[in-house]
């Protein structure tokens, strides 16, 4: 077994990673050793000087993930015992600065909604469907792969919430609001039989692209431009608005599922503008004083 198999095989084992996620560090050291010309676990700090060349035309994020791949794969040989020193101080270092999240207006996503349910009021099954997926992207913060993935089995019964399993099979609750429910009511009544995934298709379950597809697709009719529209932007949406409305950071990261609270902080910057006023309002020095 190679060195990058033991590795790929450690972040499935000890770390939980997605398969998505191990399948992608596979291809980025694959990539790398094709360029180095050799065995990268053994790969001298020359040999990984050529990366620098070779990820010239990449973009500076791309760049950013194959570098991470590489130090966490050297940090493990050295851990592992099979290599001394450390060799990533050869890597590019590419200036990268975290881009913010898109976001939707409130305006926007009630105009999404109007539509979608205008279009539910025919009970066709998949516009009903598309109305169910809508209120759980931005209702309940759900990543594509989350939703789309949903076993029947996680819609409660007599409590308000999902069970969602998500990155590196961590499972946990996710409240649905009355909205949703009424929602997932009236797909359950529509739904074809037998299947096991909440939203079923003759490969299993409906699949991500697709999930893209018909959001752009309801976007179109909800005269808002498509390209503002995807699952992503849906569950920015909902962490955004929910900080506008006053949530706790903490609970936040718990609902959106996210290990680190750093992940979460970044809509600390989206919601600047509210916390300026915050302190613009409540903060002691900000009242007037008696002399002024």
């Amino acid at each position: 077994m190679s060195a990058i198999e033991e590795f790929l095989n450690m972040l499935a084992a000890e770390r939980g990673a997605a398969q998505n996620t191990i399948a992608a560090y596979g291809r980025d050291l694959a990539q790398a050793e094709e360029i180095v010309g050799g065995d990268l676990a053994s790969a001298s700090k020359a040999q990984l000087s050529k990366l620098g060349q070779g990820w010239s035309t990449l973009a500076a994020s791309t760049m950013a993930r194959k570098i991470s791949a590489l130090r966490q794969f050297y940090g493990f040989l050295m851990d592992e015992g099979l290599r001394e020193d450390d060799p990533t101080h050869a890597l590019p270092r590419p200036a990268t600065r975290r881009p913010l999240p898109k976001i939707l207006t409130h305006q926007q996503v009630e105009a999404l909604f109007a539509r979608a349910e205008d279009e539910a009021a025919s009970e066709r099954p998949k516009a009903v469907r598309m109305l169910v997926m809508l209120e759980l992207l931005y209702g309940s913060g759900l990543r594509a792969t989350e939703l789309v993935s949903l076993p029947l089995s996680a819609v409660p019964r007599d409590e308000p919430f999902l069970t969602v399993t998500g990155k590196g099979g961590q499972a946990r609750l996710v409240p649905i609001s009355r909205r949703a429910t009424k929602a997932l009511s009236r797909w359950l009544a529509l739904r074809p039989g037998g299947a096991t995934f909440l939203f079923p298709s003759r490969a299993g379950h409906i699949s991500r692209v697709r999930l893209f597809q018909m959001l752009k697709e309801l976007a179109v009719r909800a005269d808002l431009p498509p390209e503002k529209l995807s699952p992503h932007v849906l569950r920015h949406a909902f962490a955004t608005h929910l900080l506008e409305g006053g949530a706790d950071l903490r609970a936040l990261q718990t609902l959106l599922g996210h290990a680190d609270i750093a992940t979460t902080q970044i809509y600390t910057h989206v919601d600047a503008a509210r916390l300026v006023k915050l302190v613009n309002e409540r903060h002691p020095l900000a009242r007037p004083r008696a002399s002024d």
